[in-house]
């Protein structure tokens, strides 16, 4: 599928979406109007049968019935979203009917789109990642499944050895961006009390470390994402995890300062670099300021140490040929609206357009320029 597109009708507060994907693709609206439905769905189109596996393999049980199956896959009570002779999904341009899929147990499918939920704080208990088993049989696929990859992941991969920083994990402009501006000096590290494994936070001082639940806000939200990055990033000549091609982050912001989401984005271009399809939800005003500068910057053809300087990273031979890769690619930006349940292509990020979802920027936007038209009248007019 040479560019993919999913088209969803009547499908909870979705009443008509037509998405098309870019190599980075940004999902931007208030909350409730559909972002993590879509991007949900755009899981199952990708991996029906590798989803079908796995829910199979963990003792879920759909009984080929749709409300059952929607409710073991978005989660208890979801099975709403789905109305009977209204609800349609397309994706590629073929109509997908979801009551066949639900009777239908695919089988030998490899997983080709990794997802990093919103919920992703979820993914670890007391420091640990939670097997999938851990959770309730309502919680949704997406988050069971993530925290699932992290167990694996710590467990497999990393033993009793530090997390961050790790040698043969990320470029090393990337470690000292996050030790600058995440961990604050603090090392993430396998600990063990009474013989249960947890991580925490290593001061410098071996007697001396910080479990889970004193981490600050930021922190906790961020280490499930570093360890989905470490997923997506092995470290072997090969670029990518096996036979994934697809990544989606949800609100990659959360919890974090300016700082700290301007390394999430460059890592989110690290791995555009390495040839994953990217697709993002946000509440983030930096994350469409990010898109419209990448914009400006592919149009009028600037050099890739431009780009660096947005995020004021380093301008490494290897930072540049990232940087570089990233301008070749494409971007798409997409806004669900409230009112209308519908979905509007508002990648021209144009502020002067006369349609006020893409003039605000899906919103995020509109209170900075309500802010600076206020200040400018008061300015004008002082005693009006």
């Amino acid at each position: 599928m040479k560019t993919p597109t999913l088209n969803i009708q009547n499908i909870g507060q979705i009443k008509d979406a037509s998405l098309t994907f870019g190599d980075l693709t940004v999902f931007v609206g208030p909350q409730a109007t559909g972002k993590s439905i879509a991007l949900q769905l755009l899981k199952l189109m990708v991996d029906a049968g590798q989803v079908q596996e796995e829910m199979g393999r963990y003792g879920i049980d759909w009984s080929g019935k749709l409300p059952d199956f929607i409710d073991a896959y978005f989660g208890e009570g979801m099975h709403s979203i789905w109305k009977h002779g209204q609800s349609a999904v397309k994706w590629g341009g073929k109509d997908v009917e979801l009551v066949q899929m639900a009777k239908r147990k695919r089988t030998g499918k490899d997983e080709n789109l990794f997802f990093i939920p919103a919920q992703r704080v979820l993914a670890l208990r007391d420091g640990w990642p939670r097997p999938f088993t851990d959770y309730s049989p309502g919680d949704p696929f997406a988050v069971r499944e993530f925290s699932e990859k992290l167990r694996v992941l710590v467990e497999k991969e990393f033993g009793g050895e530090s997390l961050f920083p790790q040698p043969r994990r990320l470029k090393k402009e990337f470690r000292d961006l996050l030790e600058r501006d995440v961990f604050s000096k603090f090392s993430l590290k396998v600990d063990k009390v009474r013989s249960q494994k947890r991580l925490v936070l290593g001061s410098g001082n071996e007697e001396e470390s910080l479990p889970y639940m004193v981490w600050s806000a930021g922190q906790r939200e961020f280490v499930p994402l570093l360890l989905g990055f470490y997923w997506l990033m092995p470290p072997t000549a090969v670029s990518r995890r096996g036979d994934i091609e697809w990544v989606v982050l949800e609100e990659l912001e959360m919890g974090l300062h300016p700082k700290a989401i301007s390394v999430v984005l460059l890592m989110v271009f690290e791995l555009l670099a390495r040839g994953y399809r990217v697709c993002l939800s946000t509440h983030s005003s930096q994350v469409l300021d990010a898109m419209w500068a990448l914009k400006h910057l592919r149009e009028n053809k600037a050099k890739p140490e431009v780009l660096l300087d947005v995020f004021d990273a380093p301008k490494t031979q290897a930072m540049i040929k990232m940087a570089e890769a990233v301008m070749a690619k494409t971007s798409r930006v997409h806004y669900f609206d409230r009112q209308s349940g519908s979905t509007r292509d508002i990648s021209a990020l144009d502020p002067g357009a006369e349609e006020s979802g893409e003039a605000g920027w899906g919103g995020l936007s509109e209170f900075s320029g309500r802010a600076n038209d206020a200040v400018a009248r008061a300015v004008a007019n002082p005693n009006r």
